[in-house]
């Protein structure tokens, strides 16, 4: 018989419904349920595409005896992290604490009350039965000690990450810079790119601060970084050589052998980077991977309306990996007498290159140039064959049974989306990326806002609603302020304002100085945290910070500014000592330091204008404009004739009418912005 999952609308809660286990969700039944029997709770956690939560279900969830077990002395709840990234953020952290480590499966066991006493992530069958039992005894003979470790445990959990509002005044300086990015050099890894640790994440946010750093500090050294991280990336078992997209880590230190799940997150900043890169320094490898990966997320987690879905599964067939890895024989059967020549160009080979006997993942070792030189190939006949042969091993793998898909549409992962469009877009100027992005934009506006509050998730067939958290406003509110500044439609920049002012109504702290990331209308949990850290995500408030930054740029607004530059005081002081954590702070300390550059573009040929105006990388500019607008930077510069004002610290020098002149004007620092516009 189906548990109580079977109602649920999350594809990792119906994974569950047919467990022997007697699942809640997270719910007032269950909680009460807790209270009334004065039973523990077993909180457990994961998410649709997790292979190890896959593998503890089959192991003990689904086993009758362990089923049992927990039936009889626990009230058991199962939780979606990506539906409730609250509740998952309040007992990873307590998990943490006890054990110094996290991840999902996350089981952690908690009072009646909800306040934890043991937690840790995936257990073996016997290991857990053992663990059930002895919880169980313990809280029944001993449930005194119990209550205080509880006690002590949820003042932690309290604590951590807690801010002290800085109030004295801080001058930010390029030293600050420096001392941030020279110790952390020191962890990369030059010769197989990322840092110098296993596994190995793509960090996204911390390789766009890398690029922003070797640009305006004009360091080599970070630049070296980033390009040996990306093509390394790019060449990788991490990145999906067929179809495109990357996995979510690499378990070895050579991004050989991925962790198969594919997130959209990953994917959405993924493509910004490589954007953003190939604006730096231009390199096909970086505009392949761009679309590429962009034909992936179209291909596989694009809905009919214009959202984007969560995440493909690592597994297929019960069997991690399957639907992307390949025998030798297999490819033969596929290419015929081309198969040597894409096995050498893929690194495949009779034995196979991983665990599994005779499986392949594919990956590359050297560039197209070199790879025709050794070849004796002309390489654009190489490129050409690869591409054709790519196409028909696509076709025969797409034939397989697929990896199941998490249909959850989440507003901050199609926010990160949506961006990643537009940098697309921004960059390569290619109208299909521009018509998607505007597609998820309307799609965002219409089915994610219910009497104009924004929600966390759509699911077309449910009508129960997840109300947003930080992380929703935040890379919402980014991606419309930068869909604006490629289309100069204000409609968007106004959402976008619209939105952070919910978000200080919401969830902003005046005692600290920081953003909840719970709403103050949301459900009291045992502790209501505050995002600080970066991770695979720039954190919230980070987010929120140099979203701030911006629109007091964009309105004049000096209340915005005054919240973005308290925030960043509050944490100055811990980036340099955790940098990787802090890299998106990083980079709102980069734009305080070098300032921003407002570009003006109005009049009839602005969007051709803007369009010149990005062939030059200017990480710390916005951009503004159009035929009409009503933005206080824009009063009094329409014109019949197209003109471009370059403005910082609310001064504009003379108008040009050409890009590149408004390119030299930035570029030229015996520039003084103090002859004001005519």
């Amino acid at each position: 018989m189906p548990n109580r999952l079977i109602n649920q609308s999350s594809p990792y809660l119906l994974q569950h419904a047919n467990n022997p286990v007697d699942w809640f969700p997270w719910c007032e039944e269950a909680l009460l349920k807790a209270r009334s029997e004065n039973k523990l709770i077993l909180v457990s956690i994961g998410y649709s595409a997790c292979h190890w939560c896959h593998v503890m279900e089959h192991e003990s969830f689904e086993d009758q005896e362990v089923a049992e077990i927990m039936n009889r002395h626990f009230v058991c709840i199962k939780i979606d992290r990506e539906v409730r990234p609250d509740i998952d953020q309040i007992y990873m952290n307590a998990v943490q604490l006890m054990t110094g480590a996290g991840g999902w499966p996350l089981n952690c066991f908690c009072l009646p009350d909800q306040r934890p006493i043991y937690g840790g992530t995936y257990f073996r069958k016997a290991d857990w039965k053992n663990l059930l039992i002895n919880l169980a005894e313990f809280w029944s003979k001993k449930p005194d000690e119990a209550v205080e470790y509880a006690v002590r445990l949820t003042e932690g959990i309290r604590q951590s990450e807690q801010v002290i509002k800085m109030d004295h005044l801080l001058e930010f300086n390029q030293q600050d810079l420096i001392s941030i990015f020279e110790p952390w050099k020191r962890s990369f890894d030059l010769v197989d790119g990322g840092f110098n640790r296993v596994p190995k994440f793509p960090m996204p946010n911390n390789w766009q601060f890398m690029l922003r750093y070797a640009h305006l500090m004009k360091d080599d050294s970070a630049h070296t970084a980033v390009r040996v991280t990306l093509q390394k990336m790019a060449f990788g078992g991490i990145y999906d050589q067929i179809g495109g997209g990357f996995a979510r880590y690499s378990v070895d230190g050579k991004w050989h052998v991925p962790h198969f799940e594919k997130m959209l997150y990953d994917n959405a900043q993924l493509i910004s980077l490589y954007a953003e890169a190939y604006q730096y320094t231009p390199d096909h490898l970086y505009k392949d991977v761009v679309y590429e990966s962009i034909a992936f997320i179209e291909r596989e987690l694009t809905s009919d309306q214009g959202g984007f879905y969560s995440a493909l599964d690592a597994d297929s067939e019960g069997v991690e990996g399957k639907y992307y890895t390949f025998s030798k024989s297999e490819l033969i059967d596929v290419l015929g007498s081309d198969a040597e020549l894409f096995c050498r160009y893929y690194q495949v080979n009779d034995e196979g290159n991983w665990e599994e006997e005779r499986t392949n993942i594919l990956m590359r070792t050297i560039d197209d140039e070199e790879f025709s030189v050794a070849e004796g190939l002309d390489l654009t006949e190489l490129k050409s064959k690869i591409k054709f042969l790519k196409s028909k091993v696509l076709a025969i793998r797409s034939s397989r049974i697929r990896p199941g898909l998490d249909n959850k549409i989440i507003a901050a992962w199609n926010g990160l989306m949506l961006k990643g469009y537009v940098d697309a877009y921004r960059v390569f100027g290619d109208t299909q990326f521009i018509e998607k992005a505007v597609k998820n934009a309307e799609f965002i506006i219409q089915r994610l806002f219910v009497n104009t509050k924004l929600l966390r998730i759509y699911l077309s067939e449910s009508d129960e609603y997840v109300y947003a958290f930080l992380d929703d406003y935040a890379f919402v509110i980014e991606a419309f302020i930068s869909l604006y500044e490629v289309t100069f439609d204000e409609t968007y920049l106004y959402k976008a304002k619209e939105l952070a002012d919910q978000s200080i109504e919401e969830f902003y702290d005046s005692d600290t100085g920081m953003f909840f990331y719970t709403s103050k209308s949301g459900e009291t949990l045992i502790a209501r945290k505050q995002e600080l850290m970066d991770n695979v995500i720039p954190s919230s408030n980070s987010a929120m910070a140099n979203n701030l930054f911006k629109l007091a740029h964009f309105f004049d607004q000096e209340s915005y500014h005054m919240i973005s530059e308290q925030m960043l005081k509050n944490v100055c002081s811990t980036i340099k000592t955790y940098p990787s954590a802090y890299s998106n702070w990083a980079s709102l300390l980069m734009l305080k330091v070098f300032g921003l550059f407002e570009i003006a573009i109005t009049g009839s040929e602005s969007d051709n204008k803007r369009k010149e105006i990005e062939k030059y990388y200017i990480p710390n500019k916005i951009l503004l404009g159009g035929e009409k607008g009503t933005l206080p930077l824009l009063n009094d510069k329409w014109h019949a004739e197209t003109k471009i004002y370059v403005c910082r610290n609310k001064t504009c020098l003379l108008p040009v009418k050409e890009a590149i002149d408004a390119i030299k004007q930035i570029d030229n620092p015996s520039t003084t912005p103090g002859v004001q516009d005519s």
